[in-house]
């Protein structure tokens, strides 16, 4: 099986379930009756959290009338879901939209990423990361803001993996000059993109929107948001809608559409690669 993370592997069981039981016409009441389960309990499991026993899910795989074969792929993807994923120790902190992002992107092949302010969190350094921390951790406790800098500091190993995650970053030049903890942290951090870039040539995509671009990207209201792609040709392509007081993984398919739009739209209206970390470089130089 391809590389992937116990969060994807829940969801695309769960939704191979969903769709063979439509396939089949076979109700959800019939469902829960066959598996001596509740409404609820069923209904939770859609949303990731749960996982059926083995005995339950084979029972349901003969129900629903699917192939040996395929029951075989779904019964391994309950034990890839079963693992632990490395979001997992930090479930005290975080809510369970952003936990469930978190075992996404993980699971993810590609990412699409739009910022306008900030350094995306996967290429930020840990004075950037912790500066940001610092700032936004509302119970003020440092020990709470160094649990945050390492959970984001543990998300960029994907980096580095043999599977390596692909991404596609656009970003406002606004979030090349906005000074994060200070003069020496914003240079470091525009240097580290530079690295980045270098490092990561054929996995990393960098360009920047000038403030002086042609196309207007205010007029566009758009937060900052993400795109996820992922091994499996069975898995849609998921969305991720940050702004200040409001996140929320986006499924419905209308609305990542919608997403992949804008998406496109800044990166035609950004500069190609090589400008843009011409760009970076010259900001980089200005701080220093």
């Amino acid at each position: 099986m391809a590389r992937t993370s116990p969060a994807v592997a829940g969801w695309e069981l769960m939704l191979r379930l969903r769709e063979q039981a439509k396939r089949r016409g076979v109700s959800p009441k019939e469902i829960v009756n066959a598996l001596d389960v509740s409404q609820q309990y069923w209904s939770l499991l859609g949303k990731g959290k749960g996982l059926l026993t083995e005995e339950k899910l084979r029972k349901l795989l003969d129900l629903l009338d699917f192939e040996a074969d395929e029951q075989e792929e779904l019964l391994e993807l309950r034990m890839v879901a079963k693992g632990r994923g490395w979001q997992s120790e930090y479930s005290g902190l975080f809510h369970d939209e952003l936990m469930r992002y978190y075992g996404l992107e993980d699971g993810a092949q590609t990412i699409r990423s739009w910022e306008c302010a900030v350094i995306p969190g996967l290429l930020q350094t840990e004075d950037y990361v912790r500066a940001l921390m610092s700032a936004i951790t509302a119970t003020g406790r440092p020990t709470e803001a160094e649990q945050r800098v390492r959970a984001r500091l543990r998300r960029q190993a994907r980096l580095d993996e043999p599977e390596a995650l692909r991404l596609s970053v656009v970003i406002g030049q606004a979030a090349l000059m906005q000074q994060v903890g200070g003069p020496e942290v914003q240079r470091q951090q525009l240097v580290h993109l530079l690295e980045l870039a270098d490092e990561y040539a054929d996995t990393l995509d960098l360009r920047v929107i000038p403030f002086d671009a042609q196309g207007s990207i205010a007029a566009m209201n758009t937060s900052t948001f993400h795109l996820l792609d992922f091994v499996s040709p069975r898995l849609p392509t998921v969305g991720w809608v940050e702004a200040a007081l409001f996140v929320q993984v986006v499924e419905d398919s209308r609305r990542v559409a919608e997403l992949e739009f804008l998406y496109n739209r800044v990166h035609t209206i950004a500069l190609g690669r090589e400008d843009s970390l011409r760009l970076i470089d010259k900001t980089a130089r200005r701080i220093g």
